[in-house]
């Protein structure tokens, strides 16, 4: 069995008793046990490796539950006789189960004892990341919702396991979602191999429901080219011959069970369908902030490390950049609405692709040169290093570089591809370029927002100056506003900011501008394939050059992680403009 108790500082039979120079205080702290660190020399040591060990044993478990979730799904893949979806979907039901069980425990009980949190990170989950955690849960509870509804209308031919399953994923969804929203910034001090072992079993879940996720979307990929491939053969044209995988075999089964011609049931499933890639995103978010709360179980913050100064969001000292980002974004919107409409007609048009493409190669050596150009700044300013220890910041790092890692493979396939068949071709051209661009944006914004990461925030004369009028606000709010008042605070307003910004160095300028163009550039970057524009499938090229199911499988690992890249790129670049 694991020590997961916690107690006090108290003599021990087998350690030595607390050194006199200790600091004050510490009769509150908790230290971690372990039954094999028993037989040890100082508190200190026994802690230290408890904590390991429960991070160990916390880290087997979720191993262990992702590979039983990962050999359930590819199951249904490769051999959907003996293993149904349905099956999978009953596992994660029991996983998501006890998963509740454990946050309410955690709510109720783990979090309300005495000296429970005496730490919060100040680093971890910061309000943009809560934010998309209720903005993706959301439309995570409207896909389920749509889904039930759905089922319901096709009763006759659906198990009564597609209107259950969701039914437990929006209580899972709600629960989790309040639970990171108050919690996440926790260092807890008690009960610690539980609360480990609890938030890996969570991250395994959301794991295994972002992979099921993955491995459905191909479905809707599959239907959305047979049901092309059917038009075509009626309009006379002959589609490329492919090998079919074993989801869209599964398809045939329901070919009788379709939508009735009704407007409710149009409206369920295009709803599911368009808000199909926001639970990837949901589930790919909490697993990142439930990975910093396991790093914080039993973290203890030297009050040195706590920074008394935390920088907020404000839009000021910046002009160019939300101007060009501005712009950036809606021709983006334009460009994404002409694909929509031409592209998933029942015959593409080549001159959407070379819209969509040329789009691209104007946008990404832009963001490249601004990368580059505030990477440079960087090494030019005077600001030290923040090297201390960061949880946050390393899972940032972590997740900038392996989300990177499916777009830029794509990429390479891509080259691969058009080198191998006709380089010279007009779209062809457009691709190879497309796919280097993208490659070297993908490596200078890393660069760039890392550097950025590790840089601590500049204290500015202005910034002290608005923390001392905050301290006269919260001591005079009492007090009622007139209109003269109110009008002379809005002017006084309008002054600030043109103050700030002729008051920042060209440095700082520079960074900002940098900083809000690139977040504006990730967004719309986001938003194309997150709605359904999909090139790399729908020109062909790749398609015909690996076959149909080789580059279903590329494009299913590497699309859903590009679009995390994206996402997740905007709070880093956040947290570099509020830093400058």
């Amino acid at each position: 069995m694991l020590g997961s108790k916690a107690s006090r500082q108290k003599p021990c039979h087998h350690c030595k008793s607390r050194p006199a120079s200790a600091p004050p205080g510490t009769s509150t702290i908790h230290y971690e046990k372990f039954w094999l660190y028993r037989h040890c020399s100082s508190v200190q040591q026994r802690d230290r490796q408890a904590q390991k060990a429960g991070q160990l044993f916390s880290g087997l478990l979720a191993m262990n539950v992702v590979f039983l979730g990962s050999a359930f799904i590819s199951s249904v893949i490769f051999n959907h006789v003996a293993i149904t979806l349905a099956d999978v979907w009953i596992l994660l039901a029991i996983l998501k189960v006890f998963c509740l069980c454990w946050i309410t425990y955690y709510l109720l009980g783990t979090s309300r004892q005495p000296h429970a949190v005496l730490y919060r990170d100040s680093h971890a989950g910061p309000i943009w990341i809560r934010g998309s955690v209720l903005l993706f849960g959301t439309f995570s509870i409207l896909l389920n919702a749509f889904q039930i509804g759905y089922s319901s209308i096709l009763i006759h031919c659906k198990s009564r396991v597609e209107i259950v399953f969701p039914s437990i994923e929006i209580l899972f969804v709600c629960t989790q979602a309040f639970f990171l929203w108050h919690h996440s910034k926790d260092c807890i001090q008690v009960q610690h191999n539980i609360t480990r072992c609890g938030l890996m079993l969570t991250i395994a879940t959301n794991l295994l429901l972002w992979l099921l996720a993955v491995t459905n979307d191909t479905i809707h990929l599959e239907f959305e080219s047979q049901l092309r491939e059917v038009e075509q053969r009626f309009s006379g044209k002959a589609p490329p011959s492919h090998p079919c995988s074993c989801w869209a075999d599964r398809g045939n089964e329901t070919t009788s069970c379709t939508c009735p011609n009704t407007t409710i049931c149009k409206v369920f499933q295009k709803g599911y369908i368009l808000l199909y890639p926001f639970n990837t995103e949901y589930c790919l978010v909490c697993c990142s902030v439930l990975y910093v709360m396991w790093k914080n179980v039993g973290r203890r913050i030297s009050h040195h490390h706590v920074s008394h100064v935390k920088p907020k969001f404000k839009l000021q000292g910046v002009v160019f950049g939300p101007l060009l980002g501005a712009t950036a974004v809606i021709i983006g919107i334009c460009v994404f609405m002409m694909y929509q409409i031409q592209a998933t007609g029942t015959a593409p048009n080549f001159q959407v692709f070379v819209m969509y493409y040329s789009y691209y190669i104007v946008l990404l050596p832009l963001m490249s040169v601004g990368a580059v150009i505030g990477t440079i700044i960087h090494a030019l300013e005077k600001r030290e290093l923040d090297t201390v220890k960061n949880p946050t910041r390393s899972l940032d790092v972590v997740l900038l570089m392996g989300a990177a890692l499916g777009q830029i493979g794509m990429s390479y396939f891509s080259i691969v591809a058009i080198v191998a068949t006709d380089p010279r071709d007009l779209l062809n051209s457009l691709i190879l370029s497309y796919s280097v661009l993208l490659i070297f944006q993908n490596i200078t914004q890393n660069v760039f927002i890392i550097d950025g990461l590790h840089r601590q925030p500049i204290m500015s004369p202005s910034t002290e100056e608005e923390m001392k009028e905050e301290q006269n606000h919260e001591a005079s709010d009492q007090r009622r506003v007139s209109m003269l008042e109110l009008g002379e605070e809005i002017r006084k307003a309008s002054l600030s900011y043109i103050h700030s910004y002729s008051h920042l160095s060209w440095k700082r300028r520079a960074l900002k501008e940098i900083s809000f163009f690139l977040v504006l550039c990730n967004i719309i970057l986001w938003v194309m394939p997150t709605f359904g524009a999909h090139p790399v499938f729908e020109n062909g090229l790749e398609k015909a050059f690996y076959g149909y199911s080789t580059w279903f499988a590329i494009v299913n690992f590497g699309l859903p992680l590009s679009v995390f890249y994206r996402m997740h790129s905007v709070g880093g670049l956040l947290e570099v403009y509020v830093t400058a």
